[in-house]
């Protein structure tokens, strides 16, 4: 691990390794339903999101991710069957990432938890927050105006593009690029588990 790499670990540290921290997107805090249920289902609300139900993500590729260990400890879910994939360390419901369920289109959302065990900070590694989105979804009644998307979606677009140009979206730990199957099979929540979820919000 170089100096322009920042450490990612679950919180028993039974997954390990470290992200690039240069050709990252802007990082970001999302205040959408889907995320506030997924740190439900995980149990970790409190330590997942902030007090407006905002989940802080850092964006970037997937061949800037390095695991170094307790790659088979990862699992996935998703909140439908159409839904983003949701990688967590099932030793500890810590969760990871965010990927696309087409390994195609190169992204990862990292999700601050496992960025926040050692090291620098957030701040130093990715700067400050520079977008918010979702913001209709913000818990407590409060208004948050949202931020930096229009930038932030050029850019997501250009990287995408760049990556399936260039092959670099093949150089991924969460797919077999020969087949596009995920390392693990997804669990997909019922609608009755969805809806017992949505229900708690």
């Amino acid at each position: 691990m170089s100096n322009a790499d920042h450490p990612l670990s679950c919180k028993c540290g039974t997954v390990k390794g470290f992200v690039k921290t240069s050709n990252s997107l802007s990082r970001g805090v999302c205040y959408c339903k889907d995320c506030q249920m997924s740190a439900l289902f995980l149990g970790k609300s409190a330590e997942v999101l902030d007090e407006h139900g905002g989940t802080d993500v850092v964006p970037t590729m997937p061949r800037n991710l390095r695991f170094t260990q307790g790659i088979d400890s990862l699992a996935c879910m998703r909140l439908t069957e159409n839904g983003l994939m949701r990688w967590y360390a099932k030793c500890c419901n810590t969760p990871i990432c965010n990927t696309s369920p087409n390994f195609k289109m190169a992204f990862v959302g990292l999700v601050h938890n496992c960025l926040e065990n050692g090291g620098a900070s957030l701040d130093q590694s990715f700067g400050p927050v520079r977008m918010r989105v979702n913001t209709k979804g913000a818990l407590g009644g409060v208004k948050i105006k949202q931020q930096g998307t229009v930038g932030t979606i050029v850019s997501f677009t250009r990287m995408l593009l760049r990556e399936r140009f260039n092959g670099g979206y093949k150089l991924t730990p969460f797919y077999n690029v020969n087949s596009g199957a995920s390392i693990v099979v997804p669990y997909v929540l019922s609608k009755q588990e969805w809806q017992g979820l949505r229900d708690q919000l």
